[in-house]
């Protein structure tokens, strides 16, 4: 482009952050990014004259500095866990965090409006800016469609798995399809789901695919019949994103986030309502036009999302306030 948005910064300092932070270490590495920010992220000379910018909703409470940061979504408070550390972080520190923030980012309108709503934060105070996805990673393959229904996320009962598969179940022609379950099998919800296939007597039917490498994830989506992502709540939803510049059929909820991502190249259904999922598979299973014509919608609303737009936007926002 030539553009000077562009250009790499000629002048910054990189700071170590220790590596033991991130969630691979479970509730330990949170504690120790908590610590680690309040405590030692203060210390950086920069931050006494600079703006930081937290691509999560964290940053020093204590050191009188400016900063940023970006809420993906409230869901612990949304569907709270009990005994769960996450919704206590979201009750009482999250909010601390927002007050003293010169501004937030989000990733849609749905939390946006959540912020407001549990915060009780000025809209003026926060801008959604919408996620994207690897257009050279997901992308139209021209593969030959398979006969299965893909669901990918994990097994938390707010993505409303039980309700997808007791609606898979309920297909007339259900013997004729699978449903597929991409995600990592979780100890506390993965029984559940297996004793309810059990019940239903699809066992041969529904098969569980545990992680699926990301490599791996363009060809899955490409021979689905199509994605069943009727998730209770999204920050953003980015599956139906990846589905959609794949070319393939979405099923998607009409609440949350999931109809900003969606546009009008998905199926919308209210995901409490069973039946309403089935109607959506069913449809699908049996029109061929009715995909073709998902496919040309889902790839073309696809093509209006790029990093680029979501960094550029994001910039525009930390530049009001250096």
């Amino acid at each position: 482009m030539g553009d000077k948005r562009r250009s790499p910064l000629a002048d910054y300092t990189t700071y170590p952050v220790p590596p033991n932070l991130n969630p691979d270490y479970g509730t330990k590495g949170h504690l120790r990014r908590l610590i680690w920010t309040q405590l030692q992220l203060p210390r950086y000379q920069q931050l006494q004259s600079h703006l930081l910018f937290s691509p999560v909703p964290e940053a020093p409470l204590f050191a009188n500095c400016r900063y940023i940061v970006t809420v993906h979504d409230l869901i612990p408070l949304r569907f709270p866990k009990p005994f769960s550390p996450l919704t206590n972080y979201q009750r009482y520190y999250i909010p601390q965090v927002l007050a003293q923030a010169q501004h937030i980012i989000c990733n849609s309108n749905a939390t946006a409006q959540d912020i407001t709503n549990f915060f009780h934060i000025p809209a003026s105070k926060i801008t959604p800016i919408l996620l994207a996805h690897d257009a050279n990673h997901f992308r139209f393959l021209n593969l030959p469609r398979s006969n299965y229904f893909l669901y990918i996320g994990r097994h938390d009962p707010y993505k409303n798995l039980q309700r997808i598969i007791a609606a898979f179940a309920a297909l007339p022609n259900c013997r004729e399809y699978e449903l597929w379950l991409a995600g990592s099998i979780d100890s506390r919800y993965t029984p559940t789901l297996k004793a309810d296939i059990q019940q239903l007597g699809i066992n041969d039917r529904v098969k569980f695919y545990d992680y699926v490498p990301y490599s791996q994830l363009p060809i899955l989506l490409n021979q689905a019949i199509a994605l069943v992502f009727p998730s209770l709540w999204e920050g953003f939803g980015l599956p139906v994103l990846e589905a959609m510049a794949c070319g393939t059929p979405v099923i998607t909820s009409n609440l949350s986030s999931l109809p900003e991502v969606a546009g009008n190249a998905a199926l919308l259904v209210n995901p409490y309502k069973t039946e309403e999922i089935t109607a959506a598979m069913q449809a699908i299973a049996n029109d061929s036009k009715l995909r073709s014509h998902l496919c040309d919608l889902g790839i073309n609303r696809a093509s209006i999302f790029s990093w680029e737009k979501t960094g550029l936007a994001t910039a525009e926002v930390l530049s009001r306030f250096l």
